[in-house]
């Protein structure tokens, strides 16, 4: 974790964290394995006056799914900084997540303190997560206090919650575990809970996870259905920690995807995009699969952090992002693109206003089977949030790609055959652009890539209702290296790639290809790359029966 203040995040030896990875696996698989799960069939959640867990997502009273996607402010430490809620609702933001002190180790914020906070964010129309941040460390941090002293707080102002449960969600206390012996945090964890309960709040409660809240021993993972299910309402949401513990897509997605397989509540708390000492968040990977995933996520932090590379905002200033600010509003996957409005607060009126036409594309990297097309981006009230390329043959239009950004690979042609290409941009709420211009390219002529030949192998990583993580591996069996390839294969099923590594998607259809990274275009002979993938599925889930490398048939398997 990183705090605003001077309290040192912790960040475990690579070794152990190595060490570590094959049990965590085992036990979130023993633990969390769908068979195992009995979340849905837990205890039932308390009447929906407000906020609460049903089949393991975040509702609203109405029933209505309830997606955060907001950011950390740190109010305990900068209380004069009052107008920072509306710039954060300013700049799309559904939620903000509310650093406060019970008077363990900070100045105690008083009943009309939070009652002001409250108010604040209501009028704002923000859902407030409050967050005791006095735990930080426990256990290996000797100036921390304990969830049950948070427990303690919380109770002192079961006047002021009461009747806030629409808009308010309890979160006991922020990273109330060090690394040392972090088994010890399930015990007090589920004591606070049961506590809290005992009290009469009826609140959705959120529980961040112990290693200073990167759960990187898989305690949480492991002990998630035990915790839940001490929860008498079951209203009760896990938080998992992303910083640079979490600086693989396959550690990020196998973490989210067994909660969710499971169907256990869970969003990313606390999360930060810049490299430090220990590592480089893969923060992209985090925002792609909360989106895949319907999760939230809150990042950290809105300003004032002793390490300003994490400060969204500069001096609190909304006009003055930092590049971590333009990347967590304004980037792929961002607040802007994804954020609604609770419809606790009405809502907000239907976006119906479609993007600018994108300008026309422009044609690059030609080769006999791809062309690479750039556009200039379109422009939106709200924000773009894809585009659409499309072969255009007189009045035919043929699906051809989608992107998120102004450029994109299109694979599976035929050699030199003339092609026109156009684009839409679209918007969150399903607005279509008019077409751009068009533009038309000749493949090149097919000279044949001497020698080559292939091998592909494909596996199942994991899969959740609706969701899974798929690998590929293609192997070169030729003599001689493949610089530059495009695989190409077909899903059976309906499956569809949602996010990848290792290759740039486009599917048309069932119809897929994947074009190389810069860091996987070469293959020696002899050799295999990896690619690996979020997809979406249906009821089943089988495997691709056939592969082409560069136009040839591979062999499978």
């Amino acid at each position: 974790m990183r705090t605003t203040r001077s309290t040192p995040r912790t960040n475990p030896a690579a070794l152990l964290f190595a060490a570590a990875t094959a049990l965590i696996t085992l036990l979130g698989l023993i633990a969390l394995s769908p068979a195992a799960a009995h979340a849905d069939a837990g205890p039932p959640g308390a009447a929906a006056t407000g906020l609460h867990i049903s089949d393991g997502r975040l509702l609203e009273a109405n029933g209505n799914d309830f997606v955060m996607r907001g950011v950390n402010h740190a109010h305990t430490w900068y209380p004069g900084e009052t107008q920072s809620l509306a710039d954060i609702k300013a700049l799309g933001a559904n939620s903000v997540r509310v650093v406060l002190s019970d008077g363990y180790r900070w100045s105690r914020n008083s009943a009309e303190d939070v009652a002001a906070v409250i108010a604040s964010c209501k009028a704002n129309r923000l859902i407030c997560v409050l967050e005791v941040h006095d735990t930080t460390g426990y256990g290996e941090d000797a100036a921390a206090g304990t969830l049950d002293h948070a427990a303690d707080y919380w109770i002192s102002l079961k006047d002021v919650l009461a009747g806030q449960e629409d808009y308010v969600i309890v979160n006991i206390g922020n990273e109330p575990w060090g690394n040392t012996d972090p088994e010890g945090w399930t015990a007090p964890t589920t004591a606070a809970i049961q506590k809290l309960r005992a009290a009469g709040l009826q609140h959705t409660i959120m529980v961040d996870a112990p290693n200073w809240g990167q759960d990187w021993q898989g305690v949480m993972r492991a002990d998630a259905q035990r915790v839940y299910d001490a929860d008498p309402t079951g209203n009760l949401i896990f938080s998992i920690h992303m910083y640079s513990v979490f600086d693989t897509a396959q550690e990020i997605t196998d973490y989210l995807g067994a909660f969710v397989a499971a169907k256990l509540p869970i969003l990313i708390g606390e999360f930060g995009g810049p490299a430090d000492q220990w590592g480089d968040p893969d923060e992209d990977t985090m925002m792609a699969t909360a989106e895949q995933l319907d999760l939230g996520y809150l990042a950290w932090s809105w300003s004032g952090n002793t390490d300003p590379v994490l400060d969204l905002a500069i001096d609190f200033d909304p006009a003055r992002l930092s590049s971590w600010g333009q990347r967590i509003f304004h980037g792929p996957d961002g607040i802007a693109a994804t954020s609604r409005e609770a419809t606790v607060f009405g809502g907000t009126a239907p976006d119906t206003r479609a993007p600018t036409a994108p300008g026309t594309p422009t044609a690059s990297a030609v080769s006999p089977t791809s062309v690479t097309l750039t556009w200039p981006a379109a422009t939106d009230n709200v924000a773009v949030t894809g585009y659409d390329v499309v072969r255009v043959d007189g009045s035919t239009e043929t699906p051809a790609a989608a992107a998120t950004a102004t450029s994109v690979t299109v694979s599976s042609l035929t050699p030199d055959t003339a092609y026109s290409f156009a684009v839409y941009a679209r918007d969150a709420a399903g607005n279509r652009s008019p077409r751009s211009a068009a533009v038309t390219v000749r493949t090149g002529k097919d000279t044949g890539t001497p020698g080559t030949r292939c091998s592909v192998g494909y596996r199942v990583v994991g899969q959740w209702p609706g969701g899974f993580q798929g690998e590929i591996t293609v192997r070169n069996t030729g003599t001689a290296k493949v610089s530059g390839w495009t695989l190409g294969f077909s899903f059976p099923a309906g499956q569809t790639v949602s996010n990848m590594w290792g290759g740039t998607p486009a599917q048309s259809g069932a119809s897929v290809t994947v074009a190389a990274a810069p860091y996987t275009s070469t293959i020696p002979a002899g050799g295999s790359v990896t690619v690996g993938f979020i997809g979406t599925k249906q009821s089943t889930n089988p495997a691709p029966t056939a592969f082409t490398l560069n136009g040839t048939a591979c062999t499978t398997g």
